[in-house]
């Protein structure tokens, strides 16, 4: 399976915003945006002026770097999203939000994204009563996502949760502490998405793939 072994601070400082990759670092004074607000590489410090094109390839490379979805999946996502009523703009950032890694993330059962992935690839998820272990996994309003019993013991898990239960969830997620559960209560409109995804130009994306 593909994947981005390079590091993920690479990403933000490429995109010259923090994508919120790194978990509790990029909240901390070691975050690498922080450090050296510039691209990285030998031509970083050079100042371009991007074209048209220029400026619809970087925001595409923006929200596949947030949700770590490599360009295939992407451009599945996106003819999806494409197919479905409704702005297709709109409608791909509701697919992306709704991907099970991601509301693992968000419930706060996993401090990153990559994280969440591999654990749920270990299987340590339930959608429903049902394990799955695809992260890319679409939820619907309804479903109820469970950590199994093995997972409830990790300090990680348990912090996160309480982290979580502070900062409060997200409109279309209900967290259930005490049973170590969420549930999707709707789909995320556009003003209800979370920073830095509610930054997002996604007209400039629709813009790229109808070229």
């Amino acid at each position: 399976m593909a994947r981005y072994n390079d590091s993920v601070c690479r990403l933000c400082r490429r995109e010259g915003e923090k994508l919120y990759l790194k978990g509790a670092r990029c909240y901390s004074e070691k975050c690498a945006v922080e450090r050296r607000q510039y691209a990285p590489g030998q031509h970083g410090q050079a100042r371009t002026k991007l074209s048209d094109y220029g400026q619809q390839l970087r925001e595409k490379q923006k929200v596949k770097r947030l949700y770590g979805v490599l360009e295939r999946p992407f451009e599945n996502t996106f003819t999806k999203a494409s197919r479905m009523k409704g702005v297709t703009g709109e409608n791909l950032l509701a697919l992306l939000e709704r991907r099970l890694d991601t509301a693992v993330h968000r419930l706060g059962f996993a401090r990153s994204r990559p994280e969440a992935r591999q654990l749920i690839r270990h299987g340590h998820f339930k959608v429903n009563g049902i394990k799955v272990n695809v992260p890319s996994y679409v939820l619907r309003a309804g479903d109820r996502i469970e950590v199994t019993e093995a997972l409830r013991k990790n300090p990680l898990v348990v912090e996160g949760l309480e982290r979580a239960s502070r900062g409060g969830s997200l409109p279309w997620l209900e967290l259930h502490k005490e049973e170590f559960a969420g549930i999707v209560t709707g789909v995320p409109s556009r003003e209800e998405l979370p920073t830095p995804v509610r930054d997002v130009r996604e007209q400039l994306i629709v813009e790229l793939y109808s070229k």
